[in-house]
């Protein structure tokens, strides 16, 4: 199962963002038009080489500056939650009981903690994923997904693995485990960092049968 993967740098991310800011009314269609008709193109992190033309550098640019107050993972929320939470203890921890003892969790994570590849991105102590957090931490929630009471807290990434950015992000995975493993790949309804409209262009690409 994997949540909001970001797969296909041909299509996730920076190259679904118009498409997605505009189907959401954040920015004017005819900006969506005109990116598309100039065949504009950019990409995370530069992976890929990204559109020279002065018209298609104002389109996006312009398209950067309407969304600026956006929170990229979740365009109903601003950029800004409610304060640097980040830097204050009693916020930024939660706790919970797990068989009769109390145990602490890290509430959601800062920009720099969820993308510590990104390094042009600015952390401004913003938390993201700490309403979700509290909620997998709940001992009723573990409860009703029967998680073991040797498993310990939930939190939103893993602090043990080395998370970095490839060039071909993780599209070749799927030829790997095709036939191999059943596989859930879902996209947040609101989020403009993995856009659901992106997703469903590379699930595309694969060019396996559709049954439904």
């Amino acid at each position: 199962m994997v949540g909001n993967g970001a797969t296909n740098w041909s299509y996730d991310v920076e190259p679904s963002f118009p498409a997605t800011a505009a189907n959401f009314n954040v920015i004017p269609y005819h900006l969506y038009e005109t990116f598309e008709k100039n065949d504009c193109h950019f990409y995370f992190m530069d992976v890929r080489p990204a559109s020279k033309s002065p018209i298609c550098i104002s389109t996006w640019a312009r398209i950067q500056e309407l969304t600026a107050h956006l929170n990229w993972y979740d365009l109903y929320r601003p950029v800004d939650n409610g304060g640097n939470v980040a830097s204050n203890e009693e916020a930024r921890y939660g706790q919970t009981t797990i068989d009769g003892k109390v145990h602490y969790y890290k509430r959601g994570m800062t920009q720099s903690e969820y993308t510590p590849w990104a390094n042009h991105i600015v952390d401004n102590g913003t938390l993201y994923g700490d309403f979700l957090t509290d909620y997998m931490n709940r001992p009723d929630v573990r409860q009703a997904f029967h998680v073991s009471d040797k498993v310990g807290v939930w939190e939103m990434c893993s602090s043990k693995l080395d998370y970095h950015v490839q060039n071909e992000a993780s599209y070749w995975i799927y030829g790997v485990l095709r036939d191999q493993v059943k596989i859930l790949f879902y996209s947040g309804d609101t989020d403009g960092a993995v856009p659901t409209w992106g997703s469903k262009q590379w699930i595309a690409s694969l060019n396996w049968p559709v049954t439904e």
